[in-house]
């Protein structure tokens, strides 16, 4: 015997949209953000590669010490500036490297706005430059970095601290 008291417990019958359905540029793709960090690396990678032509450069690239626990100061100190050189300008104007530039991806933060020099430079790609003086301590953040991606909202730990995500153009 159902009656209106009854009706208490049926599910409401208006319809909500999805707040997370909101307008605005949709989330860029996991393999394109992949082959945007590819075309990065390989990039850099070049790069590199044509500093370990000078001697007094290589030798700061080249650990002193072969061990997974080492610490490699030179490739901080040569690797973030080189890395600022390659992709600092591109950042700033765009929020974009050359591999997302490529792909057709930009970031932003989580609200849709220009992302800062501190957020991009500094907390999404500095802080994890920092932790290329570890092959251990790299190993660890790149690896929590690259998995956090498969969340809903699609964003890696350097996404989380530095408050920002990636888009399609």
């Amino acid at each position: 015997m159902s009656g209106p008291a009854d009706q208490r417990f049926a599910a409401p019958e208006a319809y909500v949209d999805d707040v997370t359905g909101a307008a605005g540029p949709a989330l860029a793709g996991r393999g394109t953000r992949l082959l945007a960090a590819i075309l990065d690396g390989l990039i850099l990678g070049g790069a590199v590669w044509a500093l370990t032509t000078v001697p007094a450069l290589a030798s700061l690239l080249v650990p002193k010490e072969e061990s997974f626990l080492s610490f490699n100061w030179g490739a901080l100190v040569v690797g973030y500036p080189l890395f600022l050189l390659v992709q600092g300008w591109c950042l700033l104007q765009r929020g974009q490297t050359l591999g997302k530039m490529i792909c057709g991806i930009r970031i932003v933060r989580t609200d849709g706005s220009k992302a800062d020099a501190f957020r991009l430079l500094g907390l999404r790609y500095g802080v994890g430059y920092l932790t290329t003086v570890s092959t251990a301590l790299s190993g660890i953040y790149g690896i929590i970095d690259s998995l956090l991606i498969f969340r809903e909202s699609r964003q890696c730990l350097h996404d989380n601290i530095a408050d920002t995500k990636v888009i399609k153009l």
